[in-house]
């Protein structure tokens, strides 16, 4: 087997793994319920669920699909995932108080400056990496306006999202040069 065709099937091989995961992952709510009272979904809850974890394995596959260049692929892997649990926690149990908080409505905010601006760069390494030195500015201002709106501390989880899109800038950065 050629070095080429080696590589292409472990990136196969990878890719039906990541997929299998996530799976496995949409299906662990459902083996809950039959044993347990306190997981209860939906229909509609298995659904978002699956639209959710699909963009996430889409995006990435689309950044691994686009280019070969390891640092801006992780740059993306962690400004979707660090988006998906922005996104996920705060629509399953809210970062401020309850999910049902209108207060948590200021954390959609900033995977969509992530977002807005990686378009806007059109997908650029440098232009990803302002685009997420400016999420993670976004992610300080949601810190600042909880902390003086008097609604939550919320320090470690800011500073657990603000570190990582940092580290996607970073990356985004190396890739760049």
């Amino acid at each position: 087997m050629t070095p080429t065709a080696a590589t292409a099937l472990r990136g196969h091989r990878i890719r039906i793994a990541a997929w299998s995961v996530a799976a496995l992952l949409l299906l662990t709510p459902l083996v809950a319920m039959q044993f347990t009272t306190e997981v209860v979904w939906t229909p509609g809850d298995f659904l978002f669920a699956a639209i959710m974890m699909g963009t996430v394995g889409l995006l990435v596959e689309l950044a691994v699909h686009a280019t070969s260049d390891w640092s801006y692929r992780g740059g993306v892997m962690i400004a979707v995932a660090v988006s998906f649990l922005i996104v996920w926690i705060n629509l399953a149990v809210g970062i401020i108080g309850s999910e049902d908080n209108p207060a948590n409505l200021m954390f959609f905010a900033v995977p969509l400056i992530a977002g807005a601006g990686a378009v806007i760069a059109r997908f650029r390494p440098l232009g990803m990496y302002r685009a997420m030195i400016a999420a993670a500015i976004g992610q300080v201002a949601t810190f600042a306006i909880a902390l003086v709106a008097g609604w939550a501390f919320i320090g470690p989880i800011t500073l657990g999202f603000t570190f990582l899109w940092l580290c996607a800038a970073r990356l985004f950065y190396t890739a760049a040069r």
